[in-house]
């Protein structure tokens, strides 16, 4: 077999998990850090750096690819694997993936997948560990079939060879004015996020929110290049339902007020509410789409939150459940899964939304831009980190590379 020896290496995440139920409590910030004690279990204090674990898969000539193991900055919050731990996921790892990883064909990249996913113990893998073994695996699927990793992908799904980028979304975290000027110096697809995640960022009435949404397509207008036309993306972390309830018609009457401050752009509200179960959040939020789908309303909802999984992604799609699907991928598991969901998502004409989160690695988002090229995804996240202008070289520039590859393939086949 092509795997000959497997290596563990501990890491860093680009940004912190946070405790969000204690943020979403009234926890205050003192600089950088909240204060007040965190309430999701797991968590020694609200806001954990974040941590990592590579793994290298040694193949028989002796070269090594990589992937990484991570969870997302809200761990344990909406349905979600709890916080990574690094000493327990090691273990897991040595203890029951090595076996199987010296034991499968790695150039077959699904069946490979199959077979070392298995559940253990009648329980799924957690969540992380799939999508870090994965993004291995794609790699060395990649390397011996001498082919990139969204070419691999494509042929395990039968998808065409791509020609066309996917647009990029990009976050501010909390230096919003900062972050914007930047993402519209840089002509980023679709900006900004904004980390709508607490009561004085909403604002009473959502007032501050507003303000904000209004300001950041005045900006646009202001600095950006003529004819610059982004998507405006806005994350609200359930502060619509927070702040004036959990009734769906006002919820979408107060997301269309919002829409109608900004004329001329689409307008993302990503978890305008938090239904509290996955099943009362597709039933709510398919009658805010179909209220704001009649009015024929330029805002769009998107949902996080209460849809984590392959499961959860198709209930949503096929409910209608959302404008877009946000496939946050280390919740999702494996890379195989992000494809499945895309895929998914377009049987059901739905959006996706390949995301993710601050807390991803470099090699965690150059194998992100290889699933969202391969199932040309309607739009992939800049990441890792909160800063503007790392993230979005990271998958900018590998994105450009890729398709620099496929272009010269294609050329080659048509001659």
């Amino acid at each position: 077999m092509q795997i000959k020896d497997v290596l563990l290496a501990s890491g860093s995440g680009a940004f912190f998990y946070d405790d969000q139920a204690a943020i979403r409590a009234g926890a205050s910030q003192d600089g950088f850090i909240y204060l007040g004690e965190p309430v999701t279990p797991g968590y020694t204090s609200i806001r954990v750096p974040a941590s990592s674990l590579s793994i290298g898969l040694v193949l028989v000539d002796d070269t090594v690819v990589w992937g990484d193991m991570m969870s997302v900055q809200y761990s344990g919050a909406g349905g979600r694997d709890p916080l990574f731990d690094i000493k327990q996921i090691s273990d897991l790892t040595s203890r029951v993936i090595v076996p199987r990883l010296l034991d499968v064909d790695a150039s077959l990249y699904l069946d490979a997948h199959a077979k070392i996913f298995q559940p253990f113990e009648r329980e799924r893998l957690p969540l992380a560990l799939e999508y870090g073994v994965s993004q291995a695996l794609l790699r060395a699927a990649a390397y011996l079939r001498r082919a990139t990793m969204a070419e691999v992908l494509c042929a395990e799904f039968d998808l065409p060879l791509p020609t066309c980028p996917v647009p990029i979304y990009c976050q501010s975290g909390d230096a919003r004015e900062v972050n914007v000027d930047k993402m519209i110096l840089k002509a980023v697809d679709v900006l900004p996020h904004g980390l709508i995640n607490s009561r004085q960022k909403f604002g009473t009435g959502g007032q501050t929110f507003m303000e904000f949404v209004r300001w950041v397509a005045a900006r646009t207008r202001e600095i950006g290049r003529p004819g610059y036309q982004p998507v405006l993306h806005f994350d609200v972390y359930g502060w619509i339902g927070q702040e004036i309830g959990l009734d769906p018609q006002r919820i979408a009457d107060f997301v269309c007020k919002i829409a109608d401050t900004v004329p001329g752009f689409t307008l993302n509200i990503e978890s305008p509410a938090d239904f509290g179960s996955t099943q009362a959040q597709i039933e709510n939020y398919a009658k805010i789409v179909s209220i704001l789908d009649n009015r024929t309303s330029n805002a769009r909802i998107v949902v996080d939150e209460r849809c984590n999984t392959l499961e959860d992604i198709r209930l949503f799609a096929e409910a209608k459940g959302a404008h877009l699907v946000q496939i946050k991928t280390p919740d999702v598991g494996s890379i195989a899964d992000t494809a499945r969901a895309v895929l998914i998502c377009k049987a059901n004409n739905v959006g996706a939304y390949v995301g993710g989160s601050c807390t991803e690695t470099d090699l965690s988002a150059k194998a992100s831009v290889h699933v969202s090229v391969a199932t040309q995804a309607d739009m992939m996240l800049a990441k890792p980190g909160m800063g503007v202008d790392e993230a979005l070289s990271i998958v900018g520039n590998e994105q450009n590379r890729l398709l620099a590859i496929l272009n010269r393939r294609a050329a080659k086949n048509a001659g």
